[in-house]
């Protein structure tokens, strides 16, 4: 295996372990991916997202945001409050649920809520940049030249994984079409999003 090619598998395994683990992120793709609600917006922005995070660790952004510790703190209080409040809407959604699973989402209104509360979920959650700008920023930095080439494969990490958790939540929807197993869906994000929400709050 080549040098580079060898930095690259490097990168795409390191990303994808610290992807895949429960989280506010995963759990809204999913959701999304089972109403078939902006999928493809969603998995794009958080793909995208991790790619330009990935870059700017790469390319030593992280050290300068070291320099001011307080910005992770404000951060953290942001994330921790909406996290709070998307929990609590999830919440709701078990005590008074809906009639189960729907094959599409509301059009314009629901995408627009949809791309507007995974980029809140991705750029508020501090969690991202310690993983992606400072924790891959100073494990590609020992690749030297190949730092580039580590961060692609981890950036691949990235979009393979939103793609398959987006769009194969799909083979989900039979099961969900059920009202109870919706609700029990729903009752894990919510308790998903309220305990990250205050561990944020808390760690701030």
């Amino acid at each position: 295996m080549s040098p580079a090619l060898a930095a690259a598998a490097a990168g795409f395994g390191t990303g994808l372990s610290l992807i895949v683990a429960i989280g506010a992120q995963n759990a809204f793709v999913l959701r999304q991916g089972v109403r078939r609600d902006a999928v493809l917006a969603v998995v794009g922005i958080c793909a995208l997202s991790d790619a330009v995070l990935i870059a700017l660790g790469v390319g030593g952004v992280g050290a300068l945001v070291v320099a001011w510790p307080g910005a992770l703190t404000v951060v953290g209080w942001v994330g921790g409050a909406f996290l709070l409040g998307y929990g609590a809407l999830a919440a709701r959604r078990v005590v008074k649920p809906g009639d189960g699973l729907r094959a599409a989402g509301d059009a314009a209104g629901s995408r627009r809520r949809a791309v507007l509360t995974c980029l809140a979920l991705t750029w508020l959650n501090p969690h991202v940049y310690l993983d992606t700008v400072f924790l891959l920023g100073s494990i590609a930095a020992d690749r030297g030249p190949l730092r580039w080439t580590f961060g692609l494969g981890a950036a691949l990490a990235s979009l393979c994984w939103f793609a398959v958790l987006g769009f194969g939540a799909r083979l989900l929807g039979r099961f969900l079409a059920r009202p109870s197993a919706w609700r029990v869906l729903d009752g894990l994000v919510a308790a998903t999003m309220i305990m990250l929400g205050v561990l944020l709050l808390v760690g701030g």
